[in-house]
C-alpha cells in the first residue's frame, strides 16, 4: 500500500476568492491533485479552508501551503496562515506561470491554476515564508501612493495644457487646475518626507539605501521602491530571478527557421520596479562613463537607444542587488583608474557597513 509522503494545498488568489486544490505525493513519488474548493478571500473563509483541509488531508504528514504573491490581495491570507498553519511558502507570479505552460494545459482557469501551483509545491522544495519587515510594507505603501499622486498630477498637467491651448481658455478652469497641481506638489513632498523619515528611523535600511545609491542614477525613491517592492531583496535568490520578477527578462520566439519573433522584455512582472528604473538609467547614460559604454556599443549594434536603455536599466537593477548581497559600495572612478575593457565586471569596493 502506498504511503503518503507530502501534502500540499496550492491556493489560487483572487480580491475576493480563493480557489483551493489538495494534493499529495506518495513514497513511489507519484503526485495527485485529489480534491479541490472555492472560499471567500476572508476570515471566515480562512477559517473553513483549514477545516476543509483538514477534513480532507491524510494523517501523520503537515500539509504545506503554498500561493502566489498576488499583489495585496495574498496577504491577510498569508498572515492568518503564518500564525494557524504548519508552513507556508509565497512563490512570486511569473515561476508559477513558467511552471504551468510545462504542464499540458490548453486553458488556464482558476481551478486549473491551483491544481498548478499544487503540483509546483508537491515536486519543488520550497522555503518557508515568514512576515517581512513591516518598514518595508510601510515603505511599499508610500511608495506606491506617491506614484499614484504622480500619475493624477499628470493627467492634471496635460488638462492645464489643453484648456491653455483653447480659443477661448475658462479662467476659472484654469484657476482651478492649478489650485490642484498645487495641491498635488505639497502631496507628493508630503509623502517623499515620509519616505525619507522612515528609511532614517532604521538604521539597517539606512545603511541599504545609501548602499544603493553611491549607483550614478539612483536615489532615494529608487532604492526605496526596489526594496519595498522585493520585500527587502527577500523573496529573490539570484539576479536572473529578479530580472524576471521586474519583466525586464527577454521573451524570445524562435523555432527552426521559420519562426522568429523580434526578441522583447516579457513585462510579466512588477510594473513599479521597471518604471522605477527608467530615470536612473537615462542619468546613468548621461554622467557615468561604463553605462555610457554600454549603452553606445549597443546601440551601435542593432540602432535601437530604447532597446539599449532597458538593458542599462536591467543592468542597474541587477547590480543593486549585487551591492546589496556583497554589502559593497559602487566605485565610480574606477574606469579611470583601471585599464579594463567596456564589458568587464564592475569593480566595487568595499566599505564597512552595519548591515546584518
Amino acid at each position: 500500500m502506498r504511503q503518503i509522503v507530502k501534502q500540499v494545498c496550492g491556493i489560487d488568489i483572487a480580491q475576493n476568492e480563493l480557489v483551493v486544490a489538495l494534493g499529495r505525493m506518495h513514497d513511489d513519488l507519484s503526485p495527485e491533485v485529489h480534491v479541490y474548493k472555492a472560499f471567500t478571500n476572508n476570515t471566515k473563509g480562512f477559517e473553513l479552508l483549514l477545516k476543509w483541509v483538514k477534513k480532507w488531508s491524510g494523517d501523520g504528514v503537515d500539509v504545506h501551503y503554498v500561493m502566489e504573491a498576488t499583489g495585496v490581495y495574498h496577504e491577510k491570507l498569508a498572515y492568518y496562515l503564518y500564525l494557524h498553519a504548519p508552513s507556508l511558502s509565497i512563490v512570486l507570479p511569473n515561476k508559477i506561470s513558467n511552471y504551468l505552460r510545462t504542464l499540458d494545459v490548453k486553458t488556464v482557469t482558476d481551478k486549473t491554476a491551483s491544481e498548478g501551483i499544487t503540483l509546483f509545491g508537491l515536486e519543488r522544495k520550497l522555503n518557508n515564508w515568514s512576515p517581512p519587515d513591516p518598514v518595508y510594507k510601510q515603505m511599499r505603501q508610500l511608495v506606491r501612493e506617491r506614484d499614484q499622486i504622480v500619475q493624477i498630477r499628470t493627467i492634471a498637467k496635460n488638462q492645464l495644457h489643453a484648456e491653455q491651448a483653447e480659443m477661448f481658455p475658462l479662467k476659472g478652469t484654469i484657476a482651478r487646475l492649478n489650485k490642484h497641481i498645487a495641491l498635488l506638489d505639497k502631496q507628493v513632498g508630503e509623502v517623499v518626507a515620509d519616505i525619507n523619515e522612515l528609511v532614517k528611523s532604521n538604521e539597517k535600511i539606512d545603511a541599504i539605501v545609501e548602499l544603493l545609491a553611491s549607483i550614478p542614477g539612483v536615489g532615494l525613491l529608487t532604492a526605496a521602491t526596489v526594496l519595498a517592492e522585493t520585500n527587502g531583496f527577500d523573496l529573490i535568490r539570484n539576479k536572473r530571478q529578479l530580472a524576471s520578477y521586474a519583466g525586464l527578462d527577454v521573451k524570445e520566439r524562435t523555432s527552426g527557421t521559420s519562426v522568429k519573433g523580434k526578441p522583447k522584455i516579457s513585462k510579466r512582472g512588477n510594473k513599479y520596479l521597471r518604471k522605477a528604473m527608467h530615470m536612473p538609467a537615462l542619468a546613468a547614460i548621461r554622467h557615468d562613463e561604463r553605462f555610457k559604454g554600454v549603452f553606445a556599443r549597443l546601440v551601435a549594434k542593432h540602432g535601437i537607444k530604447m532597446k539599449a536603455a532597458v538593458a542599462v536599466q536591467r543592468k542597474i537593477l541587477e547590480l543593486m542587488y549585487t551591492l546589496f548581497k556583497k554589502q559593497e559600495k559602487y566605485n565610480n572612478d574606477y574606469l579611470k583608474t583601471q585599464n579594463q575593457p567596456e564589458n568587464a565586471e564592475i569593480e566595487i569596493k568595499k566599505v564597512k557597513s552595519n548591515i546584518k
